[in-house]
């Protein structure tokens, strides 16, 4: 008796042991992701997790330098795109992953008014006649020039012609990337406001789950101002003066 109930106590314990020391390795695995999410995130510096934006505004103020340097030192006309690139490259990056990782369905105008809608549209609209009306002036205009200076050759003009049109696709671009540029801040502002570090946005939960460090680095730099100013300002330089200026050169 009293060895078969030590046998079978023993064997008890032995069971409880089994079953109670598989649950102790999940506590343990719990413990432990936590912890290397965090240290995956150590590398960031402390002043760029307090202040992305301000690391921002720095690094495009610092490009645009480079950019009015470029101008004054005349380096080679490619220079001054890949400076403007890389003057937005930081909030871009950040703009395009953010956007990427938030569904449509986040950015439902549920509190706009009707009045708001056919607004916007109104002024879509708007620019769209006054692109139309632009476009047509300059056809003319530029159809006029090259009769001008060519006369009535049609080899001649076509030529000229052809030179215009790869001529303009900078311009054309560098429109297209404004445009661009916009629409992303458009719905920056929509999702995540004009905080530096917004306290309540829309961007999905799931973004960058466990690196909590990189997402406020991530979400401070997709900031529609500084968006604004370092795609859609340097842009607005590259326009008015080395597209432009190789528009001239070409009819010279």
């Amino acid at each position: 008796m009293t060895e078969g109930g030590g046998n079978g106590q023993a064997q008890a314990a032995a069971v409880d042991g089994a079953l109670e020391a598989p649950s102790e390795e999940p506590a343990k695995a719990v413990q432990t992701v936590p912890k290397a999410r965090s240290e995956r995130d150590t590398w960031l510096p402390q002043w760029l997790v307090a202040h992305p934006l301000y690391a921002g505004w720095a690094w495009t103020v610092v490009w645009a330098g480079l950019i009015v340097l470029d101008e004054v030192v005349d380096l080679a006309g490619w220079t001054w795109y890949l400076l403007v690139f890389v003057a937005a490259l930081p909030t871009l990056i950040s703009t395009l992953l953010v956007l990427h990782a938030t569904p449509r369905s986040h950015l439902r105008a549920v509190d706009s008014t009707v009045l708001g809608h056919f607004f916007v549209r109104f002024l879509a609209l708007i620019a769209a006649f006054m692109v139309w009306a632009a476009s047509v002036v300059m056809s003319a205009s530029i159809s006029t020039t090259i009769q001008t200076v060519i006369g009535d050759s049609e080899k001649e003009v076509t030529a000229l012609g052809f030179n215009l049109m790869l001529a303009a696709v900078p311009l054309v671009l560098s429109v297209l990337w404004m445009a661009f540029i916009v629409r992303c801040a458009w719905f920056l502002r929509r999702l995540r406001g004009w905080r530096q570090v917004p306290v309540k946005t829309r961007v999905p939960k799931k973004f960058l789950r466990g690196r909590p460090r990189l997402k406020r680095v991530v979400v401070g730099l997709a900031h529609p101002g500084l968006l604004l100013v370092a795609g859609l300002g340097t842009s607005l330089l590259a326009v008015f003066v080395d597209a432009v200026e190789l528009t001239l050169n070409v009819l010279e």
